[in-house]
């Protein structure tokens, strides 16, 4: 492999398929599937507009539409031929079919997923797999209707009505019609793969008893667990396969994964909405549900509180069915993403299913593939490694990386090293220079947190981190400025367009910024840069020119947490709590390769507990009050977010925590001042990567879960 980068006079924009780690993460997978040359397709929906673009007016965060698609796709194929009616509303009726009674649903609205797909090539091999996309178009049916009765208007109306399903990634839910059009999103993703699916199964086989010999069934979160449901209407309503013989089909061809840490960010979805929308699924989940509750009582007799823990259906103020039980009930394998996140579904998510079916449950620790962030992102790296490894053949079996640790003293590779750090840190000081205007130092420390920005990511804790340190800087004299560690502070991320807390988090880092960028008495010794628009390709410029990166959440809040592992393949060191994968990124570099801080995840709770009474230290009372007083201006705008961290409401235990953050600062300081250390830190970060590579992720999966096994294309 050579690793050569060519400059094109064209380059198109990131596709706005998904929204941060997780849709990177299928990202991976998809290229570690290819690679491994395992048989797969991955199916999504082809957003038009995708979450959207992230415009930063006099810091504040704009949301406009990701025209990606507007000069086109090159590496799309359009399948015009290919394409599934979906249907919406209607009523069910039922319909006697050789002897037996069967429900047919007549649908009051129907539109067509028409399937674009997208080759994704195997590296090292002549296998390529299939990621196929769905976009919305209206009914022929409908159109030609329209057209015919010179109902001109409502045709276009109609196109427009159909088209708005795949427009935008997450459309807002906070109103009823955002409800809805989420589950119109699902299940029109659902319908059209499951369709898809089963259609060419059907192509080669005149009966369904090798179906679950043939095919494996992920689902990535609830998002498309409509999917079990489908499955189930289609084998017994259509294909009259009676509904015991469906259903151990279901069970054996599903499997789940879920990225959840908290039982009350489970995915719910009201009674109503589900049976105005989807009335003959509501009524399979109903059925579902009846036989669980039965098994539960043969079970566990008339203890009614886990009943009601465990169904489906849950009853309140908004009746609503529980996506993650539904999932957990039909699929035969639950899986999480992280070791720590394991034994969070055990203990606090879904105890009461454990306790049921302990064997259901595993963990599979999410990876990324060193393809794209070392090979692509990292050429100068890339060779470096090669060089040094004597091989190539770490870029398909990453566990060869560890042999770097035989050289991480070596004078010459570190000199190497430092180089490949110092060119990255150039791109990536032009690019915020170009950016912003503001010039920032080679010599600093780049001290990075890219990702979305939300309270349990603690960017908030980083920016007030960056306010001690400013402040300390600013009551020192000239000898003791001399000697403090220089650092460049990178942020980037967005905020969902209705998190309010999450876009003042954004508003403190630039108003922030103003007032430290442009103190001359400062000067060097500290900037702040905000990256807007964060995204794929900003990330494979950020991660290699990057120093220190700070993974920094709530013991408890990160599943597995992906951003880290990509830094740790390009030799960034981190900052972090013991969280989600982080745990496990410790036993593999050792805890003193990277600077650990922060409450572990047994002893939140009791802090939580605490409330008011937790010590906080005083520079964190300190900087709280400097944002509340007005210090960085927008006095009355910031009221709210220091409400979030004061009096008892610090529900991410940021006070908690921060006196533990300034010490791992501090001692990242003290690390970086010595260049042969920080290197040999860096050295072993990279060759203690292997773990996190989504090619180990897939082969648990294809083994443990799936049954499948490696198919070489024969050409």
């Amino acid at each position: 492999m050579s690793c050569l980068v060519f400059s094109l006079p064209f380059k198109e924009g990131d596709a706005a398929l998904g929204n941060g780690g997780l849709a990177r993460l299928s990202a991976c997978q998809m290229d570690s599937l290819a690679t491994l040359d395992f048989p797969a397709w991955g199916y999504g929906l082809r957003y038009q507009y995708g979450l959207f673009r992230q415009i930063i007016v006099d810091g504040f965060q704009h949301e406009q539409p990701d025209y990606w698609l507007n000069f086109g796709n090159p590496w799309e194929i359009e399948r015009v031929q290919v394409s599934y009616a979906v249907k919406f509303y209607g009523t069910v009726e039922e319909e006697v079919s050789n002897g037996s009674n069967y429900k047919v649903w007549i649908p009051g609205e129907t539109v067509e997923a028409v399937a674009y797909d997208n080759p994704i090539p195997g590296y090292g091999t002549r296998n390529a797999i299939n990621l196929r996309l769905w976009a919305a178009k209206p009914s022929g049916q409908y159109d030609l209707e329209s057209y015919n009765t010179g109902d001109y208007i409502n045709a276009v109306v109609n196109r427009q009505k159909a088209e708005i399903i795949s427009n935008v990634l997450y459309p807002d839910d906070r109103s009823y019609q955002g409800k809805e059009l989420r589950l119109k999103q699902q299940y029109f993703f659902v319908s059209a793969s499951i369709q898809d699916i089963i259609r060419r199964f059907k192509d080669v086989h005149d009966n369904f008893d090798e179906f679950t010999e043939k095919i494996a069934l992920q689902i990535n979160d609830t998002h498309p667990s409509l999917a079990i449901i489908e499955v189930m209407r289609v084998l017994f309503d259509e294909e009259h396969l009676g509904w015991d013989k469906a259903w151990d089909i279901v069970c054996k061809i599903f499997s789940f994964t879920t990225h959840t840490v908290q039982p009350e960010g489970l995915e719910k979805i009201p009674v109503d909405l589900m049976g105005s929308l989807l009335p003959r699924h509501l009524q399979i989940i109903y059925d579902i549900n009846y036989k669980f509750m039965e098994e539960l009582k043969k079970k566990f007799g008339q203890d009614y509180s886990r009943h009601a823990r465990m169904s489906i259906v849950e009853e309140g103020a908004v009746k609503s069915i529980r996506m993650a039980n539904l999932s957990i009930v039909c699929c035969h394998k639950v899986n999480g993403v992280s070791r720590v996140h394991f034994e969070l579904l055990k203990t606090r998510v879904f105890k009461d299913f454990y306790d049921l079916w302990p064997l259901k449950f595993q963990y599979k620790t999410n990876g990324v593939t060193q393809r794209r962030w070392i090979v692509v992102s990292n050429p100068s790296l890339c060779a470096v490694i090669s060089k040094w490894l004597g091989t190539e053949a770490w870029v398909r079996n990453i566990d060869l990386l560890a042999g770097l640790r035989d050289y991480a003293s070596d004078a010459d590779l570190q000199q190497e090293w430092r180089m490949v750090k110092k060119i990255n840190k150039m791109r990536l000081a032009e690019y915020i220079e170009t950016l912003s205007g503001v010039k920032v130092s080679l010599d600093a420390m780049f001290d990075v947190q890219i990702k979305r920005i939300h309270e349990y990511k603690r960017q908030l804790l980083n920016v007030l981190g960056i306010i001690h340190r400013y402040d300390c800087i600013k009551s020192m004299n000239e000898s003791d400025r001399r000697k403090v560690v220089p650092r460049v502070c990178i942020i980037g991320g967005k905020a969902a367009p209705g998190y309010e807390i999450a876009k003042k988090i954004i508003k403190l880092c630039h108003a922030v910024a103003e007032k430290v960028n442009n103190d001359p008495g400062v000067g060097d010794l500290l900037k702040l840069i905000f990256i807007p628009d964060y995204n794929v390709s900003v990330a494979e410029l950020v991660i290699p020119g990057s120093d220190l990166s700070q993974h920094v959440s709530t013991a408890g809040h990160e599943a597995s947490g992906t951003g880290s592992m990509k830094f740790l393949m390009n030799g960034c060191l981190l900052l972090a709590t013991a969280d989600g994968s982080t745990v496990e990124i410790i036993e593999e570099i050792g805890a003193d390769n990277m600077f650990l801080l922060g409450a572990r995840v047994s002893e939140v709770p009791a802090l939580r507990d605490q409330g008011a009474s937790v010590r906080v230290p005083l520079q964190f009372v300190r900087v709280v009050r400097m944002v509340r007083d007005g210090y960085f201006g927008f006095k009355d705008y910031f009221e709210s977010l220091c409400d979030t961290v004061e009096n008892g409401k610090d529900f991410y235990l940021l006070g908690a925590d921060f006196a533990s953050y300034l010490e791992a600062q501090a001692a990242a300081d003290l690390a970086f001042v010595n260049q042969e250390k920080w290197t040999r830190m860096s050295i072993l970060s990279t060759s203690g990567s292997g773990r996190f590579s989504s090619d180990r992720t897939i082969e648990e999966y294809a083994e443990q879960t799936w049954g499948i096994e490696p198919c070489k294309c024969p050409f």
